[in-house]
């Protein structure tokens, strides 16, 4: 099954690895579109996962802020989604056949 992470009609992701946790869909580093994707100093900690670090997506010249999340060194518990990327539910997730 195919999974895709699209915003105002661009993928920003798209696998059929997709690790999912807590209700969220969690993309690998090499299923991700970088070129919209902008690393912010934006951090939150999660008391099981660790320190999550947040991108902005910038498409046609609209910057959709902190959509998306990764754990570059999550806690051992959470290993499974080192470096993944996550996205907020202003991004649209779809899976496919």
């Amino acid at each position: 099954m195919t999974t895709r992470a699209i915003l105002d009609g661009v993928v920003l992701a798209e696998t059929d690895r997709v690790v999912s946790l807590e209700g969220n869909s969690y993309f690998p580093p090499d299923s991700i579109n970088w070129e919209h994707l902008v690393e912010t100093d934006v951090t939150s900690r999660c008391f099981w996962k660790g320190k999550a670090s947040y991108f902005d997506t910038v498409i046609d010249g609209h910057t959709h802020e902190s959509v998306g999340w990764t754990y570059h060194t999550p806690s051992r518990a959470a290993s499974d989604i080192a470096e993944h990327v996550a996205f907020w539910n202003e991004v649209r997730i779809e899976s496919s056949q």
